[in-house]
């Protein structure tokens, strides 16, 4: 389904018993909202909306230099299209960023927040990293990001033992388009949320990967230190995308957190 929010239109699907709670799931950079078919057995008590950002999937792609304040409004402006007041949020990535971001901007819009293998803060020195894949993605199109990525993403293990579960992720990535993409890089490269982190009073669970060698273990303690009472669960032997490559663990996680609020 598509709704025009926003100034662009934004893909999404809606799943689930009509009346149940809704939970939000908002994906990560080069991938759609497909990457949460882990997680659909697991919440299926729940109304679970998931979205392709703008740039991503079945997404407008609206020029590339994007904010995480319009990806937060993109979402905002899509519970009020589809006149859902308040959600369980879940967001991955630059999902968990959008999240943050709207929960500072529209807590009172939200049950719960799971931030998942997620940052709060780029520092100006990193910025130039994104600003160098938007390059690679211009002059050697997403096909020259997917092996690197994939190999940030999931163990070495895991690509050998599932490639079922890991090709669809590669041709996700392979299909982003590339001004989308830049638009997210962009947006990721301005994160700047770390101080502001005490102004969120949702109930949180910051989940990470042990082995993430870019959102680590230790900078998820930093978001759940600096939101008052959140929560923090590691997974043990897993990079980037865990809600893939544990989903077991991932979901024991988020459905008993979720039960809770």
């Amino acid at each position: 389904m598509k709704a025009e929010v926003n100034g662009t239109t934004i893909s999404y699907t809606l799943d689930g018993p009509e009346r149940a709670p809704v939970v939000l799931m908002s994906h990560s950079l080069a991938c759609t909202g497909a990457m949460w078919d882990a997680q659909m057995p697991a919440l299926a008590d729940y109304r679970v909306l998931r979205v392709d950002m703008r740039g991503h999937g079945a997404s407008g792609v609206p020029g590339d230099d994007y904010t995480l304040e319009q990806l937060a409004d993109d979402e905002i402006a899509l519970l009020d299209h589809l006149e859902i007041e308040r959600v369980h949020f879940v967001g991955l990535s630059i999902g968990g960023m959008i999240g943050q971001t709207f929960a500072l901007k529209a807590g009172n819009r939200l049950r719960s927040l799971t931030l998942s293998s997620t940052m709060c803060e780029v520092p100006p020195a990193a910025a130039q990293m994104f600003e160098d894949r938007v390059d690679l993605a211009r002059s050697g199109g997403m096909e020259a990001h997917v092996d690197g990525t994939i190999e940030r993403w999931f163990s070495e293990a895991f690509c050998a033992d599932r490639p079922d579960l890991v090709d669809p992720i590669r041709q996700q990535i392979r299909t982003t388009p590339v001004d989308g993409f830049a638009g997210c890089c962009r947006a990721i490269s301005r994160l700047s949320l770390t101080e502001r982190l005490s102004g969120i009073s949702t109930p949180t669970l910051v989940i990470a990967g042990e082995l993430d060698p870019g959102a680590t273990p230790a900078v998820a303690e930093v978001i759940q230190s600096n939101i008052p009472d959140a929560e923090l669960l590691v997974i043990d032997g897993t990079l980037h995308i865990c809600n893939i490559e544990k989903p077991d663990v991932f979901n024991a996680a988020l459905t008993g957190f979720l039960a809770k609020h």
